[in-house]
């Protein structure tokens, strides 16, 4: 998607602290951090929402959530724990229409926000 920030940090026409990047996936560095650590994973291929997700495109899903303990433990939080958060839709507060998930964590007694 041509307007799609996200998208253009995945293409490298916007700049984005990355920690993780594989075939399927980027992750990178909130730029409003809610948390020490807060990450957001995406997948390359653009789905707007939770609510695109079909049976085309979940194994890419799938393998975000299979990449996610990896990135928390190169990131230190796997042991002392952390937050995947996923908003779907306006309502909920997702702000860019690219379906991501927030790793966030850092924080004693997972006092978050």
């Amino acid at each position: 998607m041509a307007d799609c920030i996200f998208c253009k940090i995945i293409s490298g026409e916007i700049p984005s602290n990355k920690v993780y990047e594989d075939e399927n996936i980027y992750a990178f560095r909130d730029i409003e951090p809610q948390a020490p650590v807060h990450v957001v994973v995406v997948p390359k291929e653009h789905i707007e929402s939770a609510n695109d997700i079909t049976a085309e495109n979940s194994g890419i899903v799938a393998s975000i959530f299979e990449k996610i303990p990896q990135i928390a433990k190169e990131l230190g939080v796997s042991e002392s724990g952390y937050r995947i958060v996923n908003n779907c839709g306006k309502d909920a507060g997702q702000t860019v229409k690219h379906l991501h998930f927030h790793i966030l964590g850092g924080t004693e007694g997972g006092k978050l926000y």
